[in-house]
């Protein structure tokens, strides 16, 4: 039983997007874990022995969060119905009360695709008189995180703080050397570098050191006001 689930599109978009998050939610004692739809191969420097390496390591780095792969079809991936019936066996068998999926605008065809597959598998998760494996259950919320390859302005709900998370956060992504370090433009800012840069700005618009930003396309309702970053 999680109280927290990343769906992640290929390996290493749950560390771009939510790394220090995941990090932070299991020092304050939740349970949480990374679904990666695809393998994310091909790719031209990885190969999915890489790829299974690097993830494994990575995870370690995020303090070891119960972590599987769905094995759907990388640079295929489709919100189909075969798809959505195993997502949402997925979410009847470890039961999160919050899921963290993928930005719904997005240039990668996958990623759009992880979007809308998250949200049917979390209606049909629920229904009675199925033939989906388990019992229904619907997670209660779903925010949106941003690891996009489009060059919008993030325009999030909240922003939460993980100045003391970033250590480790940079230290999974530095695992993916095929697809974050060895494929980056020598003398110049990488992705990694591009990504602290956002988590900077985010915390600095909170007044914190770093912070990951999150949408919703639902109200957030708060039963108290005193951890409210101003």
């Amino acid at each position: 039983m999680l109280d927290a689930l990343v769906v992640s599109p290929h390996p290493d978009d749950a560390e771009l997007g939510v790394g220090g998050t995941i990090v932070r939610l299991g020092k304050q004692g939740w349970k949480v874990g990374i679904l990666d739809l695809t393998s994310g191969e091909p790719t031209p420097l990885g190969s999915p022995e890489r790829r299974r390496a690097e993830t494994a390591a990575a995870n370690e780095r995020l303090g070891g969060p119960w972590r599987e792969n769905l094995g759907l079809p990388n640079r295929s991936l489709q919100a189909d119905l075969a798809s959505r019936r195993a997502l949402a066996a997925v979410f009847r068998r470890v039961r999160p009360r919050l899921i963290f999926s993928p930005y719904w605008e997005d240039a990668h065809p996958d990623h759009t695709a992880a979007t809308k597959l998250v949200e049917d598998a979390r209606f049909w998760s629920k229904l009675s008189k199925s033939d989906i494996p388990g019992q229904p259950f619907h997670p209660s919320r779903i925010l949106y995180y941003f690891s996009v390859h489009l060059r919008i302005a993030e325009r999030p709900s909240l922003v939460l703080d993980v100045t003391d998370e970033l250590e480790a956060k940079v230290a999974a992504l530095n695992c993916y050397r095929s697809q974050l370090v060895d494929n980056q433009p020598a003398g110049r800012p990488g992705v990694i570098d591009s990504v602290c840069d956002r988590t900077r700005y985010w915390g600095h618009m909170v007044g914190v050191g770093h912070a990951e930003p999150f949408a919703s396309r639902e109200p957030v309702g708060l039963s108290r006001l005193d951890s409210l970053l101003l």
